[in-house]
């Protein structure tokens, strides 16, 4: 959702359930009912039940791989209650999500937890949606769209009025909504939509950023061609021997741009430490530059869709010129060539970052927009 990266500032898979576990849980959302199936390979027997939408939330068993195998009872809050984001959470939240199939950067389980401190993010269950709410850096409170199936308009009224109630929020709003949701509120006399230009997804053709072809890269091929006659480098998978050695990159990178002066900046040093804090439990993937043996850039991202690899995090060392254009370079060359797409998020309206993503040429910007009452 959130601060990502590119020269001017650093931005920020396998699934939760690893195979060998006996039991994988299938939440399959289909509007008006939510079916949940639960399949165990030890006895090879099936079993299922419905609940319709209105009923109390459906019981659930899986297993918590840091246990020593005994099933555990997950049952996700029904709105109005809420609470934070835990990596147990993940079945739920990616079942919703991948049904969905997000255009819209924020809308990955890695993005909402590794950020929900700083927007301190709750989740609930409303009927068959799922409803996140967090706190801005200003202090106010806001919501997510709901994400789910089906028309979501009585949804979105529900939730701004509740927000209202119960917050006391003189104009409650729904930020970061997709031009979906946009497109389902047209003409519905309920709502103000509008859309909110610092926070459009910026995205580019995948072959673009490695090949690096034409006159419009000439500066960007000139940068990763400098590097590369400058510096003995190697590119590597982000595995585990290489967690310290990022996390004090991010610290080192945070010292010289004084992210303490910063609470966006603060906020994006925490949400990098928890994704490598929690990379065998999140669907991310990650690629380092190597000098010398030395750690100077990472970065990290995930799938958003199947066309589509969202950028959570870049990170390199500002002591090297071009670092920032190589980790770019090799990451889309290395691990995402065979997906059309990538999203390397917002600028927030910010000018220098604008003006960095704006020089990668973007293929387009997905649309984003906040939601109001018309009263």
């Amino acid at each position: 959702m959130f601060p990502s990266g590119d020269q001017r500032r650093g931005v920020r898979c396998g699934p939760y359930a690893p195979c060998s576990m006996r039991a994988r849980m299938h939440v399959d959302i289909a509007p008006p009912r939510l079916h949940l199936r639960m399949v165990a390979a030890r006895t090879g027997r099936a079993a299922g039940r419905r609940h319709g939408s209105g009923g109390r939330t459906p019981n659930l068993g899986f297993r918590d791989p840091e246990t020593t195998g005994d099933f555990l009872m997950k049952i996700p809050p029904r709105f109005p209650e809420f609470k934070t984001i835990e990596t147990e959470d993940r079945p739920w939240i990616q079942e919703v999500l991948d049904a969905y199939r997000p255009e819209t950067s924020e809308w990955t389980f890695t993005n909402l937890f590794i950020w929900r401190s700083h927007y301190n993010f709750r989740w609930s269950w409303m009927e068959n949606l799922l409803v996140v709410v967090g706190d801005s850096d200003e202090g106010g409170r806001f919501a997510l769209q709901p994400m789910g199936p089906g028309r979501r308009g009585d949804a979105t009224g529900e939730i701004l009025d509740w927000m209202a109630r119960e917050w006391g929020v003189s104009d409650p709003r729904i930020q970061r909504a997709d031009r979906r949701l946009a497109d389902e509120l047209e003409g519905d006399g309920r709502f103000i939509v509008e859309p909110t230009r610092e926070h459009f997804d910026y995205v580019y053709r995948t072959r673009d950023l490695v090949e690096l072809a034409g006159r419009k890269y000439h500066g960007k091929r000139n940068h990763v061609n400098r590097f590369r006659s400058t510096y003995r480098f190697e590119y590597a998978p982000l595995g585990e021997v290489h967690r310290r050695a990022c996390l004090e990159l991010a610290d080192s990178w945070c010292r010289w741009r004084r992210c303490e002066e910063d609470l966006n900046l603060l906020g994006e040093l925490e949400a990098i430490r928890e994704v490598l804090t929690h990379l065998d439990r999140l669907p991310v993937e990650g690629g380092v530059i190597l000098v010398d043996g030395m750690v100077e850039a990472f970065a990290l991202g995930e799938l958003l869709n199947e066309e589509t690899v969202v950028v959570h995090v870049e990170k390199g060392n500002p002591e090297l010129p071009g670092i920032y254009a190589v980790i770019n370079q090799q990451f889309c060359e290395h691990r995402w060539s065979g997906v059309p797409w990538v999203n390397r998020e917002q600028d927030l309206g910010e000018p220098g970052l604008r003006k960095a993503k704006l020089s990668y040429h973007p293929d387009h910007l997905v649309e984003k927009y906040q939601i109001r009452r018309a009263d």
